[in-house]
């Protein structure tokens, strides 16, 4: 599925944070010799996370929602782990945690509609949403294995298995972007050269 040049310009500027957070985390990590999780990668996740969902609503791209709707809320605990809340205006994590209830209330009232042109799409045989739902599970859990870990220690980490599961989702959807002609998803994920670096780092301190 094609779609006009700004749409794909949306795509590309929601990687633009994708990739500046995990150039940034990289840098970071390499100076120190260890894994970091900087505070700018959060916002940096939130931000993309916003726009990719109105890229992929207008690709009309059924795993690229539900890949951003399930780590949202996930960045928003990371941010406020961060201490991030406590330095801007209450209102600011109320409006953006009500975001996701709003569009959920939306496509509730247009459920039909959304059916017929996201899971009814001439343009996602069953096999390729399959695929795409598969590395967007995937390369999510991430997020919720990191939560699961960090949630008990009360500060935000980025441990080794969060690395895991980026590698496996990232080849997923890379193979799902080239099917279906997303160069904007394809792109995104060259985070996953930072990603190798981080497993070997995270190796080489678990073992030492």
């Amino acid at each position: 599925m094609d779609s006009p040049l700004w749409i794909y310009l949306i795509g590309y500027s929601a990687q633009f944070f994708y990739t500046g957070r995990s150039i940034i985390q990289w840098y970071l990590t390499e100076k120190k010799g260890r894994i970091e999780s900087p505070a700018l990668f959060w916002i940096f996740s939130i931000i993309g996370s916003s726009i990719l969902f109105y890229y992929g609503w207008l690709r009309r791209d059924v795993t690229i929602l539900i890949g951003e709707y399930l780590s949202y809320y996930i960045y928003m605990w990371n941010i406020n782990a961060k201490g991030l809340y406590k330095k801007v205006p209450s209102m600011i994590p109320w409006i953006q945690g009500f975001i996701p209830v709003v569009v959920a209330v939306v496509i509730f009232f247009h459920r039909h509609e959304f059916l017929a042109g996201f899971i009814q799409n001439e343009f996602m045989p069953l096999w390729l949403m399959i695929l795409g739902l598969s590395g967007q599970l995937v390369y999510k859990t991430r997020f919720i294995v990191q939560w699961l870990y960090c949630h008990k220690r009360g500060e935000s980490l980025l441990p080794l298995p969060f690395w895991y599961f980026a590698f496996a989702g990232g080849v997923l959807l890379i193979t799902y972007g080239i099917i279906r002609h997303d160069w904007v998803l394809v792109i995104g994920q060259v985070g996953i050269i930072p990603t190798i670096r981080n497993i070997m780092i995270g190796l080489r301190t678990k073992s030492a």
